[in-house]
């Protein structure tokens, strides 16, 4: 076998398509641009991203999101404040798990967060994701211990 044997696979290459050669060719007059048009004209094209008068969908994005700009990367936390936890016995541990039996959690895949309103009467061993100062205070003050979970 010599370089000049060589040939490619059957159907391997094929023959680029010649536009505008006559009506026989199947591609002839307008060339498969269709009639008149911005499409039909030479340098016809629309850049990137074009809508063709509407408001381009990188622009409308802040609207579709809601009001103004909502960071995508944004953490919503289920907020459980001090009053509500009242009704656990001295010494009982708060963690995500109680908190979503007692039904106190909006969305329980979600992170939670302990806000200070409220006053804690009994000593509790809570473990949350986050936890504002002045909750942890009351927390530690009734004789509870704060731990965080790592997300």
């Amino acid at each position: 076998m010599k370089l000049h044997d060589l040939k490619p696979n059957e159907g391997a290459k094929k023959n680029k398509k010649r536009v505008g050669r006559g009506i026989s060719a199947g591609q002839g007059k307008t060339a498969g641009r269709g009639t008149k048009g911005q499409g039909a004209r030479s340098g016809g094209s629309t850049r990137l991203y074009h809508q063709g008068g509407n408001l381009p969908f990188f622009r409308r994005l802040p609207f579709i999101r809601g009001k103004g700009f909502t960071p995508l990367s944004r953490v919503n936390f289920n907020e459980v404040n001090l009053d509500q936890l009242k009704d656990f016995p001295a010494d009982s541990e708060v963690t995500p798990e109680t908190l979503a039996k007692e039904r106190l959690l909006r969305e329980p895949n979600n992170p939670i967060v302990i806000l200070g309103r409220g006053e804690v009467g009994v000593a509790l061993k809570v473990s949350v994701h986050r936890i504002t100062k002045g909750a942890k205070a009351k927390i530690e003050a009734a004789g509870g211990s704060v731990s965080i979970i790592e997300a």
